[in-house]
C-alpha cells in the first residue's frame, strides 16, 4: 500500500468488467469490501482556487463517512502522485455544513459503485462508473503497480492518470453535456465510447 498521506495510483478502462474480475480471481486477490455505492461531494472556492492549483477538497460516504484533501499531482514510476489527507467523520451533514461555513461550496456530485480488493500488496479497486468501468491499482510505488498490471494482463501504456472528473469533464467538452453531476441519473440512456473520455481498453491482445 502506498505510504501514508501519499496516494500512488493508475487506473485502466476495462469495459464490463467481466475479464478484470475473472483475472483477480485467478490470481487469488482477496476481498476487502464488497460492492457498495459511494456518493461524493467536490467542494470549492467560489473561483474555484482548488481544482485550478490542482487541488481537491472531499467529502465521500458509503459505508463510512470519509473527509479528503489531495494536493497537486505528480508522476512516480510512471503512476500518478498526490499527497492524500483522509479521515473518518462521524456526520455527514454536519461535516457538510462545516465545510460550507469555512467558505467552501460544492462544486459536483459525483457517484461510483466500487469493490475492493488486495493483490500482491496493491489495493485493487473496481469501480463502476456512470460512463463506464474502471479498475485502479493503488501502492507504494510505480514499478510494483507496472507489475501487477502486466499481471493482470493490463497494458501499461493505456493507463489512465486522469481523474474520473477530469475524464467526465472531457466528456463534457466533446458530447456537449449541460448537466454538471457525474450520477447514473443523468447518463442513464446516453451511449458513452471510451475514446470521448480520451481512453481506450486497457487490455494487451
Amino acid at each position: 500500500m502506498a505510504e501514508k498521506g501519499k496516494e500512488i495510483e493508475v487506473k485502466f478502462f476495462v469495459g464490463d468488467g467481466v475479464r478484470i474480475q475473472n483475472a483477480l480471481k485467478e490470481r487469488g486477490a482477496q476481498l476487502v469490501k464488497p460492492r457498495q455505492h459511494e456518493s461524493n461531494l467536490r467542494f470549492d472556492t467560489a473561483d474555484m482556487e482548488l481544482t485550478q492549483t490542482g487541488r481537491a477538497l472531499r467529502l465521500r460516504r458509503d459505508s463510512d463517512i470519509r473527509l479528503t484533501y489531495k494536493g497537486p499531482s505528480g508522476m512516480q514510476g510512471g503512476a500518478r502522485l498526490r499527497q492524500e489527507l483522509e479521515f473518518s467523520v462521524s456526520d455527514y451533514d454536519m461535516a457538510k455544513a462545516f465545510l460550507e461555513a469555512l467558505g467552501f461550496e460544492v462544486s459536483v456530485m459525483y457517484e461510483k459503485f466500487r469493490t475492493t480488493y488486495t493483490l500482491n500488496n496493491v489495493e485493487v479497486t473496481f469501480d463502476e462508473m456512470p460512463f463506464g468501468n474502471f479498475v485502479e491499482l493503488e501502492g507504494s510505488d510505480g514499478a510494483s503497480l507496472n507489475l501487477l498490471a502486466q499481471q493482470l494482463g493490463l497494458d501499461w501504456s493505456l493507463r489512465c492518470l486522469d481523474s474520473y472528473l477530469a475524464l467526465f469533464e472531457n466528456l463534457r467538452n466533446r458530447l456537449g453535456l449541460e448537466f454538471n453531476d457525474l450520477s447514473f441519473e443523468n447518463f442513464e440512456g446516453l451511449e458513452i465510447d471510451p475514446s470521448d473520455m480520451g481512453v481506450r481498453y486497457g487490455f494487451s491482445g
